[in-house]
């Protein structure tokens, strides 16, 4: 077995690598749009037939690990994401896309919450189980993002090469994963209740409850403009924007993830009354800022706002994780997080569907900046539910404070 650093940084890699297949294909679009002649809509199904299949393995097997241990399960999903990847760099048509993204789909479903539980429970400590947790998908997607956009470019075998590549390292984390030992002790249920916790389901501890539903607008916010980057991003840089090389769109694609890292490793050193506030407005000026850029068609001007809104996205995500880290029972953590995948993947998808069937009546820069005036909207959503929370809060201890006895009165 491994020892706890090293155990950390295993279950850390394997969180990171298994987001790198949901960037992995993005910088290909293009490139099967012209091989196989679909439409941005088609672009769009193919898009969310990932998430479905995703949120699907989520309701049914995003708790199991509670119950049979963190290793099986993510070995498993891993083993499972590396046949996904032999299907894409197999696929010869958009039915072959289907397919392959509705197996990478479910892998990625299975091991997200179980990798993040894994995180969190060999981490040394919590501010270091939540950084990272809250890091590594921005990693995982821009890892994708970059290196796909590099070997479709530069690389022989462009539409092969990638999936090839991480094929393997599925595989070796697979192996890997068996050698972090169980933090967390699995539920002492019996046989029977484990074949029950597959049956479709999603749930919270009673304490958890209140945590979470404060936390949705800011989670909607910003895992709907990461399916917007992930969905129509190549399109907006190659239609709006004029870019053409396969290598820089993977980068663009990769700067808003990368600022992620540093949103996720930069604010936990700001003062805790700006943490939240921080994320927040980097996010919503980011937002704003792309939409000038859209407007003019200025592409210096659209990496200024995808790298704010990169950062305020790792900020923001990063709060959400610490605070339902710390809200979540150990036993039950990998449930928790499994409902948090199943909104940030539902806010993830949707909107980008819709985006799709918007585009293909409308066009693709109106839909685009349409898309980021809701998502301005949700960010102000989120700051006005934090704002009432904090007020509550504040008027729930105040009453606790003026009943303590008087010392002067003694």
């Amino acid at each position: 077995m491994l020892a706890r650093p090293f155990s950390f940084t295993v279950a850390g890699a394997a969180g990171a690598a298994v987001l790198t297949a949901a960037s992995a294909p993005s910088p290909l679009y293009p490139v099967y749009q012209r091989l196989w002649g679909f439409s941005s809509f088609a672009l769009t199904v193919i898009f969310a037939v990932y998430v479905f299949a995703l949120l699907a393995a989520l309701l049914t097997v995003g708790s199991l690990s509670d119950r049979v241990g963190r290793r099986p399960v993510a070995s498993v999903a891993l083993v499972l994401l590396a046949l996904g990847m032999l299907l894409f760099a197999t696929a010869a048509g958009t039915s072959d896309l289907i397919v392959a993204r509705i197996v990478q789909g479910f892998a990625v479903g299975a091991a997200t919450g179980t990798t993040t539980a894994m995180i969190v429970d060999t981490a040394p400590n919590p501010r270091s189980g939540s950084i990272v947790s809250s890091a590594v998908p921005s990693l995982g997607i821009a890892i994708g993002a970059i290196l796909s956009g590099a070997l479709v470019q530069f690389a022989p075998h462009p539409r092969q090469l990638v999936y090839w590549v991480l094929a393997l390292a599925y595989l070796a984390l697979a192996a890997l994963v068996w050698l972090v030992p169980e933090r967390s002790r699995p539920s002492e249920a019996p046989k029977e209740t484990v074949w029950r916790s597959l049956l479709p389901s999603a749930g919270l501890p009673p304490t958890v409850r209140p945590v979470f539903f404060a936390l949705l607008p800011p989670i909607a916010a910003t895992w709907a403009l990461a399916g917007l980057y992930l969905s129509l991003g190549s399109s907006i840089l190659g239609t709006i924007l004029g870019v053409r090389n396969h290598f820089v769109v993977g980068l663009v694609l990769g700067l808003f993830f990368a600022s992620g890292i540093s949103g996720a490793v930069v604010s936990p050193f700001l003062p805790s009354s700006l943490r939240e506030w921080a994320g927040y407005s980097a996010l919503a000026v980011g937002v704003l800022v792309t939409i000038a850029a859209l407007q003019t068609g200025a592409m210096p001007i659209y990496l200024i706002g995808s790298a704010l809104a990169g950062f305020g996205f790792g900020a923001a995500f990063l709060f959400a994780i610490n605070a339902l880290g710390e809200a979540a029972p150990g036993a039950r953590r990998g449930e928790v997080f499994a409902t948090m995948y199943i909104v940030s993947y539902l806010a993830f998808s949707v909107p980008a569907l819709a985006a799709g069937l918007a585009a293909a009546s409308f066009g693709l820069k109106p839909t685009a900046v349409a898309y980021a005036v809701l998502e301005v909207a949700l960010v102000l959503l989120a700051t006005v539910v934090s704002i009432v929370r904090r007020r509550r809060r504040s008027g729930l201890r105040a009453p606790v404070i003026l009943n303590k006895p008087d010392a002067f009165s003694r």
